[in-house]
């Protein structure tokens, strides 16, 4: 076929801007029209106001879903700059709903982003039937409107309040998706998970759409990693020990943080988890790598301290070690590094050898200073090694 047959030129090409952009093809901001891109929608939502939380400008979140398939999300923070108050210095409530970088999530160990395409509540606007804003900042309550991600008039005065915060609430548009029923599961999951690795986190979720009347969940965890393997351990069966064995460091080489904590139970499966700036890493990386390096040389230097093992004999492998092992690994970084674009595996040579010190010496100084846990632990292992 020619170029005369099929001529195309820059006539041809269509340029769309702003939401219109998102609406026409959605899949690019959240995914999919499924109820996963439907979940990406709502962590934009809500990972904005978990940021306010971990900022220290507000106490907690309140994420409902209302029976009439709306989404709500609410931070008790001072209330995001409004445009119509002649707030500046910062991005505003329309900025906010309409822009989308000022709408992005920020990167860094102290903020979260919830959205594996890192959208904002401007995605939200766009991908929703109807959205409503409120604001209650300097003594004033605010109120705008939204229809298909176009505002129906700029935001209005509904009087004088005592109370900071913002709430947003959207409607997921059903020509767009092919579900708008959110999962409470999946969404409970996901704020119990980023609870558990951000101690100073308070989020609670509440689901009025059920006719026998609502249900509610609260989340939060001062015990942070601890409490997270506490938590898969629970219905694990016994475990070798008592102790969650846990610490958290802050390491300048990697210009972030280390938080781990693990524990041995009876059976024989593996359970290892890691985060990088709290996302999971279901594919691993080198904060994983590194928890092995270091687990395996605290363990084995125990080992070979008080000659438990046979002079002769091979250190203890990693999967020998590993045999029973629940461990949560959580980095936070400044400048993370992943490889590929779904962030599923975690690059930085510096995070390896960071996390495996880290591992090294705080789990050896708590072997030494545990005696008879440590027994327990290292008999365990040892005898899993041995050939029937």
């Amino acid at each position: 076929m020619s170029d005369a047959d099929n001529p195309y030129d820059a006539s041809r090409i269509q340029v769309l801007e702003g939401l219109e952009a998102v609406r026409k093809r959605p899949g690019m901001y959240v995914g999919s029209t499924s109820e996963r891109g439907l979940h990406e929608v709502v962590f934009g939502v809500v990972g904005r106001a978990v940021n306010e939380v971990l900022a220290g400008r507000a106490s907690a979140v309140d994420v409902t879903l209302t029976p009439d398939g709306g989404v709500r999300v609410a931070d008790d923070g001072p209330g995001v700059p409004v445009e119509a108050a002649g707030d500046t210095g910062s991005p505003g409530l329309e900025a906010l709903l309409t822009h989308m970088h000022p709408g992005a999530e920020p990167g860094g160990r102290h903020a979260v982003a919830m959205s594996l395409f890192g959208v904002g509540p401007c995605v939200a606007n766009a991908l929703s039937s109807r959205l409503t804003a409120e604001v209650r900042r300097k003594g004033v309550h605010w109120v705008q409107e939204y229809v298909r991600g176009g505002a129906l008039a700029p935001p209005i005065s509904a009087g004088p309040t005592t109370r900071g915060g913002t709430a947003i609430a959207f409607w997921p548009d059903t020509d767009i998706f092919e579900t708008a029923e959110c999962s409470f599961v999946v969404l409970a999951e996901r704020f119990r998970e980023l609870a558990f690795l951000n101690r100073g986190l308070d989020i609670s979720l509440t689901d009025e759409r059920p006719l026998g009347g609502s249900r509610s969940v609260r989340f939060r965890f001062p015990g942070g990693a601890r409490d997270f393997v506490a938590f898969l351990d629970a219905h694990e069966g016994a475990s070798v020990h008592p102790d969650v064995i846990g610490f958290e460091r802050e390491d300048p080489q990697i210009a972030g943080t280390v938080e781990v904590a693990l524990r041995w139970r009876g059976s024989h499966e593996e359970r290892l988890q890691g985060y990088a700036n709290s996302e999971p890493t279901p594919h691993g990386g080198t904060h994983m790598a590194g928890f092995r390096d270091g687990a395996a040389a605290a363990v084995n230097a125990h080992v070979r301290e008080r000659r438990l093992l046979a002079e002769a004999a091979p250190d203890l492998s990693i999967d020998q070690i590993g045999n029973g092992l629940t461990a949560v690994v959580s980095v936070k970084l400044d400048r993370p590094e992943f490889s590929g674009s779904t962030r599923g595996v975690l690059d930085g040579a510096a995070v390896r050898t960071s996390v495996a010190e880290a591992v090294r010496e705080h789990l050896g100084t708590w072997l030494a200073r545990h005696p008879e846990q440590a027994a327990a632990i290292v008999g365990r292992i040892i005898q899993g090694a041995r050939p029937y």
